[in-house]
């Protein structure tokens, strides 16, 4: 009964860390992506191009 509970534990831990890997590239990525966006914005704004 122990070796299914430290099973299950390892699995929901391994689980827990992919979602988390998973999360924090695509906020890296969406930000990444915003901000891109925003400098473009404000360039065309100003009559700056690129």
């Amino acid at each position: 009964m122990n070796e299914r509970l430290v099973r299950a534990t390892e699995k929901a831990g391994v689980w827990n860390l992919v979602l988390g890997i998973v999360a924090l590239v695509t906020g890296i990525a969406s930000g990444v992506l915003l901000i891109l966006n925003a400098v473009r914005l404000w360039k065309a704004g100003t009559g700056l191009g690129l």
